[in-house]
């Protein structure tokens, strides 16, 4: 990647200040890349986790589906029907904060307390097929909001470590390479400054003895005369 140097400006000062900003921006990234692999650790924990929390729920759906087909057959499909309209469509749930990796996640708990809340039929118009279904569901509820708190988690890690990757990604192809490139600006110019000064130093330095060496051939051929003119 080619950068500008037009706006760096080659003095001493701004050399120490990009050193100091390259230093901080290597151990962000340093940072960010521990953070990813923490994440990318928790996110398979995550995966495994919502895996089996998944299969434990499987068995026991196919157990409430077996009772809801044996009340269909027993009750049929108007009562059943009738029934599941009373039931009320959704239901409060407890929800808590915690964090992964300073990622909030919400943790899902049943607010009910009460073993019958969820009923919403009578006793009079149902059977057991349908009390065994109501039961089966409730006890499957905390399961089913097990998995979903872990997908939701993954979910909430996987745009985290997007978001930490564009960060590490901007580190390594754009701010740190842009700190390197002034660095090495600087320096060069720097350095071509320094061969200059000390070239010019150099030819002062000639000629300031050209002119004492002149001064002294000067005194030395006064002094000549001198004597020449005592001698006469």
């Amino acid at each position: 990647m080619s950068f500008s140097s037009r706006s760096i400006v080659p003095t001493k000062i701004e050399l120490i200040r990009f050193k100091r900003s390259l230093k901080v921006a290597r151990m962000v990234h340093k940072i960010l890349d521990d953070k990813r692999e923490v994440l990318l650790k928790r996110i398979d924990e995550m995966i495994e986790e919502a895996s089996k929390a998944r299969e434990e729920i499987w068995a026991p759906l196919q157990d409430v589906y077996d009772a809801v087909r044996d009340a269909y057959l027993t009750l049929g499909t108007n009562t059943v029907e009738a029934i599941a309209t009373l039931t009320p469509p959704s239901m409060e749930v407890d929800v808590n904060v915690r964090r992964i990796v300073d990622v909030k996640v919400p943790t899902l708990q049943v607010a009910y307390k009460d073993s019958k809340a969820l009923l919403s039929y009578s006793f009079a118009d149902t059977n057991a097929s349908v009390d065994k279904a109501a039961r089966l569901i409730r006890n499957l509820l905390p399961g089913i909001y097990k998995a979903a708190e872990y997908e939701n988690a993954i979910f909430s890690l996987a745009k985290e470590l997007e978001r930490t990757q564009r960060l590490i990604n901007a580190l390594e192809y754009v701010i740190v390479p842009y700190y390197e490139h002034a660095i090495k600006f600087i320096g060069h110019v720097l350095e071509e400054r320094e061969r200059e000064e000390f070239v010019r130093l150099k030819k002062v330095k000639s000629t300031l003895e050209k002119k004492k060496g002149i001064g002294v051939m000067a005194e030395a051929g006064k002094g000549r005369r001198e004597e020449v003119a005592l001698a006469r």
